[in-house]
């Protein structure tokens, strides 16, 4: 594999560090990886070289980043609290939380989810090689939610397919910015990756693929200027939600990403808690699809959001009367 080169331009970021922009707005790596990219001479600010990760950068400069190809990663298993949902002999489905890369990567070699499932299912699928050992599908590093996981060859397989043929109903809640009118929705947006940041996904890229996201409004909070909504996903693109939520004005809370701006919150109570909530505010809360080698219906719910959201919910839905559709 080639090595890969990105550029950005530094926008909202004026006087940042160039180690926390890089891992701002390319956040696959982690800091300190990109801390060593930056020493070893490959990021450069309007053509010059830069090897110091403390140095500020300045409102338009371009930069750019070159990423060598990936080293063979030595993947271990590690003693990780894991929450298990269901298990058997095939496949298991767990809760990822907030801030859990899903597999290893440059820059992510340790806490992932992968080294967790390597540690606690020794008979864990490698079908699709030990850096990804068990997963058939992912969530954000900032997504909370649950997974299924694939023991078995001959599971990994079968989901595989199940993803693929969009036959599995992936659940989400997500608090997003505004009040949102309509009480039921579809957005119909195709989505790509944007050709001048590749971090981002967006709906004007040239290399667009269909996206249809479908949506309850499930309570809002004007106080508050914030809307509760319980989404199905339709298509499976990366940060989907995220882009279609922020496409039609309401960004998800805490989705620095694709739009959120603190301004936006009218009480002190949503500021309070948008601080306090150090991930976006999406969580995969059900997951539903048939068992691979029996056929059953496996139908896996989360008990209560994680926290401060489950609070935050209680606190706001208090002194809130809303209406409440049902999916």
């Amino acid at each position: 594999m080639e090595r890969e080169e990105l550029r950005f331009t530094v926008e909202e970021d004026k006087g940042k560090r160039l180690d926390q922009f890089l891992s701002k707005v390319y956040p696959e790596f982690s800091r300190s990886y990109y801390q060593k990219l930056i020493k070893d001479g490959l990021v450069y600010i309007d053509g010059k070289q830069i090897k110091k990760p403390s140095t500020k950068l300045k409102e338009k400069q371009e930069v750019r980043l070159i990423i060598p190809p990936p080293e063979k990663l030595e993947v271990k298993p590690e003693n990780i609290p894991l929450k298990v949902y269901y298990e058997d002999k095939d496949i298991a489905v767990i809760y990822k939380p907030p801030g859990m890369v899903v597999h290893p990567s440059p820059g992510h070699t340790s806490g992932t989810v992968v080294n967790a499932l390597l540690y606690h299912f020794g008979n864990i699928s490698q079908y699709g090689g030990r850096e990804r050992a068990g997963i058939v599908h992912r969530l954000d590093k900032d997504t909370a939610g649950l997974m299924v996981v694939a023991k078995s060859e001959f599971a990994h397989k079968e989901l595989q397919k199940q993803f693929q043929n969009r036959t599995v109903d992936k659940r989400y809640k997500a608090i997003v910015v505004g009040i949102v009118k309509k009480d039921h929705g579809l957005i119909d947006l195709p989505i790509g990756r944007s050709i001048y940041n590749r971090q981002k996904m967006g709906t004007t890229a040239t290399n667009l693929r269909d996206a249809l996201t479908e949506y309850w409004t499930e309570k809002r909070w004007e106080e508050h200027n914030l809307t509760l909504v319980d989404i199905k996903l339709h298509t499976g693109r990366t940060h989907q939600i995220r882009v279609h939520f922020s496409e039609i004005g309401h960004p998800l809370l805490n989705d620095k990403v694709y739009g959120f701006k603190k301004s936006a919150l009218r009480s002190e109570l949503a500021k309070k808690f948008s601080e306090e909530l150090d991930f976006h505010a999406l969580v995969a809360y059900r997951i539903s699809f048939q068992h691979p080698r029996s056929g059953e219906k496996i139908d896996i719910k989360l008990e209560k959001m994680p926290e401060p959201i489950e609070s935050y919910l209680s606190i706001f839905s208090a002194v809130t009367t809303t209406k409440e559709p049902s999916p």
